[in-house]
């Protein structure tokens, strides 16, 4: 089987016993080593590393100081942790359809979302590459709402030459399978010196300095253990990405032109870091994507389906009065078609060939 993604932290090995030695272990050095190569990374002052992508999602809208009835513009087309976020924090979700091109919001479609209990728009960089800032922005501005960019699978994506998370708080996780990884972690980047340290007071149970408490607070803190395990990963970023990268214009060029196989894009002015390559089976495939999905895996081609409907679509949600349902027939149609193929840093050329000829052949190209 060509697994969908492989996990390779053996580079962490030397730090991580360093940390084990030392017998401090929870939140220390590390973690500030950590937290200075991320924010160059994104282009900020600031990174504030917690304990997963959730978390620093839940974290950077509770020092926006949301009120009941507030809401926040999402995708609905994310991970579900986008959405839970936002009813954490006591907030109000609505959405904005995406586009197909790119998988993210669309930003002619924020608008219409926009209502005086609007706070924050909150775009998911989806599958590696940002949404469209350039038509994002504005709506910010107009509307004086807080951005928050969900970048858990975009570090290192630019738009017009600004890293994600660079624009608002930028919220990333370092999840196992994601292109920088720490098993478990997450990090907030931003350009604001108060909320940068509203959010290392807030992760640390609310202390300043031990037993000086100014807020109600969390432990969010990630540990030097998770840390050692990410540096190495953040030193190599531009070779893992080149890798990713290059993968991807593998994959683009032999499934050229096959009929019901719409490949993703790169759209211009932005970079693609490749979390995931995601194809649709459209509607003149001779099988469904559920079947496609099937005949891979039969035939040993690692595959996953991200997602399989709406976020929003599921009885735990539908009911949710802080869950308001768009039509969102865009979105409600890419979750009925994509499929993701494997395109990390590990394939090696014979198995990106057997991904391409299989492909080929399940689709009858």
């Amino acid at each position: 089987m060509i697994p969908i993604t492989v996990v390779d932290v053996a580079a962490a090995e030397q730090l991580v016993v360093q940390v084990l030695r030392s017998g401090a272990i929870a939140q220390g050095p590390m973690v500030k080593r950590f937290e200075d190569a991320f924010a160059g990374v994104a282009g900020v002052p600031h990174a504030v590393a917690v304990n997963n992508g959730t978390t620093a999602l839940v974290a950077s809208l509770q020092v926006l100081d949301l009120q009941p009835g507030d809401e926040v513009i999402t995708s609905p087309f994310t991970f579900v942790a986008t959405l839970n976020a936002i009813l954490e924090a006591g907030a109000t979700a609505r959405f904005a359809d995406i586009r197909d091109d790119d998988f993210n919001i669309d930003a002619d479609k924020v608008e219409d979302a926009v209502t005086p209990n609007t706070k924050v728009l909150m775009p998911v960089h989806l599958y590696g590459q940002m949404a469209d800032m350039g038509k994002i922005m504005p709506v910010v501005q107009e509307h004086g709402l807080a951005l928050v960019e969900d970048s858990a699978q975009a570090v290192g994506a630019t738009y017009e030459g600004r890293p994600s998370g660079s624009f608002g708080l930028g919220c990333f996780s370092l999840y196992a399978t994601k292109n920088i990884t720490t098993a478990e972690g997450g990090v907030i980047t931003t350009s604001d010196d108060t909320l940068a340290d509203r959010l290392r007071v807030l992760r640390n149970q609310g202390m300043r300095a031990r037993y000086q408490y100014e807020v109600a607070g969390h432990n969010y803190r990630m540990t030097d253990i998770h840390a050692a395990i990410g540096i190495p990963q953040l030193e190599n970023l531009e070779t893992i990405t080149k890798a990713r990268q290059a993968n991807a214009e593998t994959l683009n060029k032999g499934l050229a032109g096959v009929k019901g196989l719409q490949l993703p894009q790169v759209l211009p002015g932005r970079t693609h870091v490749w979390h995931q390559y995601t194809v649709l089976i459209t509607d003149d495939a001779p099988i469904s994507r559920d079947e496609f999905a099937a005949k891979l895996t039969e035939k040993g081609i690692g595959n996953g389906i991200y997602y399989p409907k709406t976020v929003f679509d599921y009885d735990c949600y539908r009911d949710n009065p802080k869950v308001v349902i768009s039509d969102v027939p865009v979105a409600e149609r890419v979750a009925r078609q994509a499929l993701s193929l494997p395109v990390h840093p590990k394939l090696t050329d014979a198995e990106l060939d057997t991904i391409i000829t299989t492909v080929r052949e399940v689709l009858g190209a």
